[in-house]
């Protein structure tokens, strides 16, 4: 028999195929296209099949790489970058990406047992500008800078 040297290794690769896998599922039944003509299921496919990957790649690690025993379930980490993906969700077409994701950065931030305001602030503003500049005025994604709660 095989043994899981690295717990946290081995879940992490399974949580990994899951979703690769359910995405994948998901995505069969749009058109795939090509790589010069792509369809709206290219990305997610492409996405899912590399997510699947790095799922294998883990396992397999899991069971040459010695690792850490998986300790406590790190509960608040969990819901407050839950919390935070939720609240960008909600907040990003009615106050736009600068308020949404600055309020996703730090919640995300306070999860870690590491946070520093200063440093959480700094990293918020550099990735709503990032953010701004990438996918909506290089990459024409409909996100509004400032949403409809606050112009007319």
């Amino acid at each position: 028999m095989i043994a899981i040297r690295s717990p946290s290794d081995f879940w992490a690769g399974l949580l990994f195929i899951f979703f690769g896998s359910l995405f994948l599922y998901h995505a069969r039944g749009m058109d795939f296209g090509s790589a010069l003509r792509m369809g709206p299921s290219f990305f997610p496919i492409i996405l899912s099949g590399l997510l699947v990957l790095i799922g294998i790649i883990t396992i397999v690690r899991s069971v040459i790489v010695g690792g850490e025993p998986i300790t406590k379930l790190a509960l608040k980490g969990m819901l407050a970058i839950t919390a935070a993906g939720l609240l960008f969700a909600a907040l990003v077409r009615g106050a736009g990406i600068i308020f949404a994701v600055p309020a996703l950065t730090l919640i995300s931030a306070a999860a870690s047992e590491r946070f520093h305001w200063r440093t959480a602030l700094i990293m918020a503003a550099i990735l709503t500008i990032f953010c701004g500049v990438v996918f909506v005025y290089g990459l024409g994604v409909p996100m509004p800078v400032i949403g409809t709660w606050f112009v007319e």
